[in-house]
């Protein structure tokens, strides 16, 4: 059995210590032809005593985080981390489409901790709390991706088609979203904010990365989107 093995849509790929495991629209695994993608985007390989996840594309970015979503990592263009835990959670976005693909390793150099919910129940990320509305907006963002069973891709909903799974306009959605946004970037989160030409679709692909690898928001939540909304229209964003 490899000592390091690829999980996607149902698949289990083994991972070679002898050469490289590309993953890309071509390569060892290939995902799609989905132009938006690089050729060969992410790299895996063993050396320095080591397994290594690798961006060797020039323009897209993947969140890497252990399975319980306590630790968490951007991997920009030419970066490379450790894969230490027993399951890494890669998630990346190339056009409308989101990724999401595990990484097992049979001999794990750490193991993670728990990662606990807060006693109250309430969402928090950091010292940031989320209102109640801003959490059903992260909702209506990533529910394909939450829906989905496993690993595999996803299609993450306009600002529009959002809005309208939940009863908003379009104009009130943006607002949240720009709120959002504003929280997790002074935070430190990155790729909240961009170019003026991509950062609407950017930072929608961004938020649902973070907040599914993070935990933030869960499955166990989708329930919130068809339950009775409370008027929160003047609830401090």
């Amino acid at each position: 059995m490899s000592a390091v093995t690829v999980e996607f849509a149902g698949e289990y790929f083994p991972v070679s210590d002898e050469e490289p495991f590309l993953v890309g629209r071509e390569g060892d695994l290939e995902l799609d032809d989905n132009l938006f993608l690089h050729r060969h985007f992410l790299e895996i390989a063993h050396g320095e005593g080591l397994w290594w996840l690798a961006n060797i594309g020039t323009r897209l970015t993947a969140t890497v985080t252990d399975s319980a979503g306590g630790v968490q990592a951007w991997l920009s263009p030419g970066a490379r981390l450790p894969l230490v835990f027993e399951r890494t959670t890669v998630v990346f976005t190339a056009g409308p489409t989101t990724y999401e693909l595990t990484v097992h390793a049979a001999e794990p150099t750490f193991r993670h901790t728990r990662h606990e919910a807060d006693a109250d129940g309430a969402s928090t990320i950091g010292d940031v709390p989320l209102t109640e509305s801003q959490k059903l907006l992260i909702l209506a963002l990533a529910e394909p991706q939450l829906r989905r069973d496993g690993t595999g891709r996803s299609e993450i909903p306009t600002s529009a088609k959002a809005a309208e799974r939940l009863g908003w306009t379009v104009t009130r959605f943006n607002r949240k979203l720009d709120n959002v946004c504003d929280k997790l970037d002074r935070i430190g989160v990155p790729g909240m904010r961009g170019g003026q030409r991509s950062f609407a679709t950017n930072r929608r692909a961004r938020l649902v990365e973070h907040a599914v690898a993070s935990r933030l928001v869960t499955r166990a939540d989708l329930g919130l989107l068809d339950a009775p909304q409370a008027d929160v229209e003047g609830e401090q964003d």
